[in-house]
């Protein structure tokens, strides 16, 4: 009997998986998009690192660029074979999210049911069509969540490792070592151990980015981190002249220092810290204007599904259909993510209460991993930048709060079993 369930799990998961990998395939074929800004930007990267060119001039991040290129030097450069890399690491995504599920303390109802709203929700279809960093960056992530979730040997180091890869992704990836120190130290309570596993993985993740890191800094002269781009993010999302907490020209700011001579005579290096400078000069001056930004950044992030725009862009489609998928996804979106975060609000305040009358054995690891994961990535957006693609790696978390808020919805205290 016990056979027959095991292979009636896996009849399901393989038919939402061959369902799910459909709808995917349908829509880069159907939705025929073309890679602009940003994504064009990686994709030329990628391209180039193939033919054996440049890797970058320390702009900006190109790990994934880097991969990308690799893909290519193998099978040769193009977009449709980027978008079925996208597809692959979708598929992969599928496989290490149900892993996730089955590491948890969840009934097969819970499981099949939030395996069914990872793989359909909108944005994990339209993604493959989108050359950008956050597929990538999630199946990392995603691998991460699995190890530290495991009991296996080295999971330190190995989460080291893969950190180390995300931050050549993302910059400010660098952090999630505090946030596995945060979740040692409420799980165990012991500070010692905390510690060390926390240096383990900032320790392994300095050491795979330092080559790159060497690179930069002997290419400019002087010490330079994986990317340069971490200024003109903060100096273009917090001025005076930022009224919507989103992109715009460095050069709309008031008194635009990228207009100055002194600027324009500095390394890339130099560049980043006159704009970092200038911003945090700017925070420190219009505090409440910065705080008014950057829950307007929170909200671009997590309810403005410009996302869809990415994959649909010179696709050909009509308007009319255009802005019903906008509106769809948007829906969805907001459907999921509003529920989601509250639920995580309010199981925020759950973990506090078990810490100060101690009683943390309610609060499950993931629970807490999860919480602090969301609130690791809305702190660096609420500093630097909102778009709706940058919620992307965390959809796994915010569809496991969606599902427990539906299902605790009266009485939410259940949460903690699970």
């Amino acid at each position: 009997m016990k056979i027959r369930n095991i292979l009636k799990d896996t009849f399901y998961y393989k038919i939402i998986m061959i369902i799910g990998m459909v709808l995917c395939a349908l829509w880069i074929i159907f939705i025929n998009s073309a890679p602009f800004s940003d994504f064009d930007y990686y994709y030329k990267m990628a391209v180039t690192i193939a033919n054996g060119g440049s890797w970058g001039d320390t702009y900006t991040s190109v790990g994934y660029s880097i991969v990308l290129g690799g893909i290519f030097k193998l099978f040769g450069a193009s977009v449709i074979k980027a978008k079925i890399f996208n597809i692959i690491l979708t598929f992969i995504s599928y496989l290490l999210f149900k892993s996730i599920l089955f590491k948890l303390d969840l009934n097969d109802i819970d499981r099949r049911i939030l395996f069914a709203l990872f793989v359909f929700i909108p944005n994990n279809i339209f993604y493959n069509s989108i050359l950008g960093t956050e597929l990538l960056f999630t199946v990392v992530l995603l691998i991460i969540t699995n190890f530290y979730m495991s009991e296996v040997k080295f999971k330190y180091f190995w989460i080291g490792i893969l950190s180390g890869i995300n931050t050549m992704i993302k910059p400010f990836f660098i952090i999630i070592f505090f946030a596995i120190f945060l979740v040692e130290i409420i799980m165990n309570k012991k500070i010692i151990g905390s510690i060390k596993n926390a240096l383990i993985v900032l320790v392994v993740t300095v050491i795979v980015i330092s080559p790159w890191i060497y690179r930069n800094s002997k290419l400019m002269g002087e010490f330079t981190y994986v990317s340069n781009n971490g200024g003109i993010v903060l100096y273009i999302n917090n001025n005076s002249q930022n009224s919507k907490g989103r992109w715009m020209a460095a050069s709309s700011v008031e008194n635009s220092i990228v207009n100055t001579s002194e600027y324009k005579n500095e390394n890339m290096t130099g560049k980043n810290k006159m704009l970092s400078t200038s911003a945090k000069e700017w925070i420190k001056s219009h505090p409440a204007k910065f705080i008014e930004l950057g829950f307007k950044r929170l909200f671009n992030t997590y309810f403005v599904g410009d996302d869809i725009i990415y994959s649909t862009y010179a696709s050909g489609i009509s308007n009319g259909f255009r802005y019903f998928l906008i509106a769809y996804a948007n829906l969805i979106r907001e459907i999921v993510f509003a529920p989601a975060i509250l639920c995580i609000i309010v199981y925020s305040i759950f973990i506090l209460k078990c810490l100060i009358k101690r009683r943390s054995y309610l609060i499950s690891k993931f629970n807490i991993y999860g919480v602090l994961l969301f609130f690791m990535f809305t702190c660096v957006y609420f500093v630097t930048e909102g778009q709706g693609r940058y919620s992307f790696p965390i959809i796994f978390v915010l569809l496991y709060y969606f599902y427990m808020f539906f299902k605790n919805l009266f009485l939410f205290g259940k949460i903690r079993k699970n």
